[in-house]
């Protein structure tokens, strides 16, 4: 699950209409590699929805998730910052081992389900 609060569908809301974005139009986050910590968040609006989608709503917006990117930030709550020197997305990411002062980028651990296999020694 990917979700939004109250103030992020606000100004996501407030965009879309400055900008005349359909309201059917999707929201599209995912992972890539890359940024200070190895991964970096993506965030763009998207008419389709993939085969390899996930999709949730929140706020009354839709949301859009690949399989892969969902791995890395699911239960991910997108907030939105008011603050003036970090002003815009932040993403609370519970499966962040740390992230950047930006919180647009961040480290991943897998969660640990039992001992380790042979192979992982």
């Amino acid at each position: 699950m990917i979700k939004l609060t109250a103030n992020a569908a606000k100004e996501i809301k407030k965009i879309m209409e400055e900008q005349h974005i359909p309201n059917e139009v999707k929201i599209r986050v995912g992972v890539k590699g890359g940024g200070c910590s190895g991964f970096t968040y993506t965030f763009e609006f998207d008419s389709q929805r993939r085969k390899f989608d996930l999709e949730f709503e929140s706020e009354g917006l839709n949301i859009v998730v690949d399989k892969k990117s969902h791995l890395y930030i699911k239960n991910t709550e997108i907030d939105w910052s008011y603050s003036l020197m970090d002003r815009g997305l932040k993403f609370n990411n519970p499966m962040a081992k740390s992230s950047c002062g930006c919180k647009t980028s961040f480290m991943f651990e897998p969660p640990q389900s039992g001992p380790p296999s042979p192979w992982q020694a």
